[in-house]
């Protein structure tokens, strides 16, 4: 029975750091998501009002960018949060009160860890499965949604521009219900040769981006050579054309890319992306750590008076992996230690901070 009370007792310190925690990451959290979904679905929106995006795959666009984004607000919302408690405790006096006690720092840094832990696990599951997982589904959605050649997305008289390959349709009339463009302009550029076709009426026989085939009736098809002055005109009664997919950007790619694909590869620009997703849940275990000492204050000093120094370690934090982590992807930093180079550096901080809180806590006792 004693050694049950004097455990409770023990953790009463953790408990009540932690608890002082947990309430606002969960509020920071969500008002982050609410921020961000509300951010992303007006621009989904916007495009499903032009007809460029199905109105039923906005919601789930939207939760596909949430889910790729809580690598970030995660970290972000506990960051702020322990920031936030460790002010106010400083603001009531009640630091002073448990290094009075006896309480070890320790004790401060052991009740954020006990919750870090478990945050960062979830973060590094998230990085490492959940991001690639939902590129590849919001993709997926995104080409089926906004082909260019769905005539439930596409425009009369006006250019119908795909920003993936520069495809342009002009068509004067579209008619719905049999997927026939009357009058009609298509403008197909490519990497040797750029194709112009003007036909009085098209037909999309198959809207599928990795294979989109259209019947032209009654028209010219222009042939334009890059590397030549000799073009090609021909004229046609009937043409049935297969345009050439939309290929993914490399970028979007290597970001649905497995894990395994990218240790497999050699290329430095996927060997960044695998480090990325590795240190995630690593970064936010430390840098929510950091915030323990980088929010203390004199008592009575305001619970926003390290909000400056807080602030800039953070941006300093955040910019400096992305920095790395294009120095990896063009070689110019070495792939080892890499993007690890920003936990170490942090790590080496926490370390040096903590030795500090120890010594002030050794000479006050």
């Amino acid at each position: 029975m004693r050694a049950t009370v004097r455990g409770q007792y023990m953790f009463l310190i953790e408990r009540y750091v932690i608890a002082e925690i947990r309430r606002p990451v969960v509020v920071m959290v969500s008002i982050l998501v609410f921020i961000f979904a509300s951010y992303s679905a007006e621009r989904y929106l916007a495009d499903a009002v032009e007809g460029t995006l199905a109105l039923q795959a906005v919601l789930e666009m939207v939760f596909y960018k949430v889910l790729i984004a809580l690598e970030m607000l995660v970290p972000v919302a506990l960051y702020a949060s322990v920031t936030l408690a460790v002010g106010r405790l400083c603001h009531d006096s009640e630091i002073i009160a448990i290094s009075a006690s006896g309480a070890s720092p320790l004790r401060l840094y052991r009740a954020v860890l006990l919750l870090a832990i478990p945050i960062s696990l979830a973060v590094a599951l998230l990085s490492l499965y959940g991001r690639p997982w939902a590129y590849t589904q919001a993709y997926v959605l995104e080409q089926q949604s906004r082909t260019d050649l769905d005539v439930n997305h596409l425009q009369a008289q006006r250019f119908n521009l795909n920003n993936e390959n520069g495809r342009m349709i002009l068509a004067d009339q579209i008619d719905r219900t049999d997927g026939r463009l009357h009058d009609v302009l298509i403008y197909d550029p490519g990497d040797s040769k750029t194709r112009v076709f003007r036909s009085e009426q098209a037909r999309i026989l198959d809207p599928d981006p990795d294979d989109p085939i259209v019947e032209l009736t009654q028209g010219r098809s222009y042939l334009l050579k890059h590397s030549s002055s000799k073009d090609i005109s021909e004229q046609f009664v009937h043409m049935r054309l297969h345009l050439p997919p939309v290929e993914r950007a490399a970028e979007g790619k290597r970001k649905a890319a497995p894990n395994d694909v990218l240790q497999a590869s050699g290329a430095p620009l996927d060997k960044a992306e695998l480090q990325w997703r590795q240190t995630r849940g690593v970064s936010a275990t430390v840098l929510a750590l950091l915030a323990i000492p980088l929010s203390r204050s004199r008592p009575r000093q305001g619970r926003f008076a390290t909000l400056l120094p807080v602030t800039a370690a953070f941006a300093l934090i955040y910019y400096a992996a992305d920095i790395c982590k294009t120095m990896v992807g063009n070689g110019t930093l070495p792939l080892y230690p890499g993007l690890w180079t920003v936990p170490l550096l942090m790590s080496l901080a926490l370390l040096v901070l903590l030795a500090r809180d120890l010594a002030l806590f050794r000479f006050g006792n």
